[in-house]
């Protein structure tokens, strides 16, 4: 996409600094930058509006939040490209990790340099944009499965993002891979269904297994804002199955949700939700760590 069709582009949404403050080390896991748009332009078509949000805005929200660290995930819009993700690690001494996108085309040495470069796994997408159809820029299940035996070969875990429904179909055929399986969103399952839906079951059954990870971002699961309380039992049934694989990612800056949450109040949520500071710390800070497998040495603050 050349620089004069560039998606119009929004002001990143704030976010309010949560009434408890974070563990020292507290890491988001899932998060998005946009730009410099004067040097990272898209390269595939957008279904959104593109946010401005900056290396710098995202290090001031991280700020205001409380995180010392976070793992950003590559946006659809920049398709293969993680060139601005690259940059924005670049300027965090030792604070950001990120996921790329890629598929079979990609040769082992671009491999290599990312892993390098901090970027620790690649993402794939069955979750459908608007219309039914792929988000233009991400990459099919069937990609990983073409792709895990190099990823295996260069300590690069799956980030997937799908329904409960697909994973019916999708989980029995990626478990046995032996590459990390880290799920966006929860898994995306859906309230209506609870914590009875057999797609949201085989999630759990692996989980408690230490098979899978999971992410503990609500916004894309519930459409009850501001309070999410239909998501809830299916939260909670998560962080029970295995307190130990499970993450929390806000998904600033909340593209395609309007109004966009507050991050500091989905804190607030998790806060409520848990009420054990010792397991907030191992979602938080240990959990992370282990799994993305930040230095001890990196800031803290």
């Amino acid at each position: 996409m050349t620089e004069a069709s560039q998606p119009p582009t929004i002001i990143a949404p704030d976010a309010s600094p949560p009434r408890r403050p974070l563990p020292p080390g507290a890491c988001d896991v899932h998060s998005h930058v946009f730009g410099p748009f004067d040097r990272f332009v898209s390269s595939a078509p957008s279904v959104y509006a593109l946010p401005e949000a900056t290396p710098d805005v995202h290090a001031k929200i991280r700020t205001k939040l409380g995180f010392a660290r976070g793992v950003l995930t590559q946006a659809a819009p920049y398709g293969f490209d993680p060139s601005a993700m690259l940059n924005a690690i670049a300027g965090s001494a030792g604070a950001l990790k990120a996921v790329a996108a890629a598929d079979t085309t990609v040769s082992d040495a671009t491999l290599a340099a990312w892993k390098l470069g901090d970027i620790v796994g690649l993402r794939f997408v069955e979750a459908h944009a608007p219309g039914g159809v792929r988000y233009p820029g991400s990459v099919g299940f069937d990609q990983f499965v073409a792709l895990a035996p190099r990823m295996r070969e260069h300590g690069l875990h799956a980030q997937l993002w799908a329904g409960t429904a697909q994973y019916l179909e999708w989980l029995p055929r990626l478990l046995p891979l032996g590459v990390p399986l880290v799920l966006d969103h929860m898994g995306k399952p859906d309230p209506a269904r609870g914590v009875a839906d057999p797609g949201f079951q085989l999630l759990l059954a692996a989980l408690r297994e230490a098979r899978i990870w999971a992410k503990l971002s609500i916004c894309r699961v519930s459409s009850a804002a501001p309070e999410y309380a239909d998501v809830r039992p299916l939260h909670d049934a998560l962080v029970q199955a295995n307190p130990d694989h499970v993450l929390w990612g806000s998904d600033w800056p909340y593209v395609r949700l309007s109004p966009a949450p507050d991050a500091g109040h989905l804190l607030d949520l998790f806060d409520a939700w848990t009420g054990d500071a010792a397991l907030r710390a191992r979602v938080l800070v240990d959990n992370p760590a282990r799994l993305y497998g930040f230095d001890a040495a990196a800031p803290l603050d």
